[in-house]
């Protein structure tokens, strides 16, 4: 059976985490400095410290992924321990601080921290959820086989209008060169199809109009079945709506894969380079720290 990387050995890192959290909170509440509770007294060194430690080894997590000889523990542990002791962070830091924040550098280390921490969660909720969405979606066709069948339906469609009034033809033409999958990176992440056509307008000439979900084709198509009175049109023209209906649901079928692989990613320009921000701040913390102490 598959196992999850949230179940990994039996959620171990869950309890340790957890151990770890309890432990933190136990020793705040014992703990009863002279002063206001800081990062200054002897339990926030130490929880600084721990912490500290934490962001460094949850940073290592990057280069054992490239390390595919690595005899040090499977990757699904890794990511395992990673998920578990990056929430238990939160706790271990924010005691750390003593619930003390100000405009400063310490602050806004712990704020970096937050960032990264939330960008992660973000990152494992789409892990956990969009590829089993990608693999329905695709239902076993990968993306490049769906551009083929979408190119076969233009000229398929093409090969129709060829035996019939040019219009036909230079419509559907419009229809593939107006057709757009993917774009920006609002246009990817929300599936939105900002296709357009060109379509014939009176006194000869055409307008540009938006072609989302092929849906101004298939009115355009409707409205010319709906006219027609040669019977050899028409079937051609119900031909047409049958391709243009298929190429629909394969630009659907990709615009949904592209827009679900845009959130695998998208977090990633995140999460990096703020957990790079917070290794630098988190050194200047450090330096500043035993500078001043």
């Amino acid at each position: 059976m598959h196992e999850s990387m949230l179940d990994y050995a039996k959620r171990r890192y869950l309890k340790i985490a957890v151990a770890l959290c309890v432990s933190s909170i136990i020793a705040y509440a014992w703990h009863d400095p002279l002063s206001p509770p800081n990062g200054g007294t002897w339990l926030g060194y130490t929880l600084g410290g721990i912490g500290a430690a934490l962001i460094l080894w949850l940073t290592a997590l990057g280069v054992r992924k490239r390390s595919y000889s690595s005899s040090l523990g499977t990757l699904r542990g890794w990511t395992s321990a990673h998920v578990y002791l990056g929430l238990a962070l939160i706790v271990v830091a924010t005691l750390h601080t003593g619930f003390q924040f100000g405009w400063n550098l310490h602050t806004l280390c712990y704020a970096l921290m937050l960032i990264v921490i939330g960008s992660g969660i973000f990152g494992m909720v789409v892990y956990l959820r969009y590829p089993q969405l990608m693999s329905s979606n695709r239902a076993g066709t990968k993306p490049d086989v769906l551009l083929e069948e979408i190119n076969d339906l233009d000229q398929r469609a093409l090969r129709v209008a060829n035996e019939m009034p040019r219009r036909f033809g230079d419509v559907l033409r419009s229809n593939r060169e107006g057709t757009r999958v993917g774009g920006s990176t609002r246009a990817i992440l929300g599936g939105l199809d900002l296709s357009t056509i060109n379509l014939p307008a009176a006194g000869g000439a055409s307008q540009q109009v938006p072609n989302s979900e092929q849906a101004a084709l298939l009115d355009w198509l409707g409205d010319e079945l709906a006219r027609s009175t040669d019977g050899d049109l028409t079937k051609r023209i119900g031909d047409l709506l049958s391709v243009v209906a298929t190429r629909r649901n394969q630009l659907r079928r990709l615009r949904r894969d592209a827009q679900i692989r845009g959130w695998l990613e998208i977090w990633l320009y995140v999460h990096v380079p703020v957990t790079l921000a917070l290794i630098g701040t988190l050194i200047a913390h450090v330096v500043s720290v035993f500078l001043y102490w």
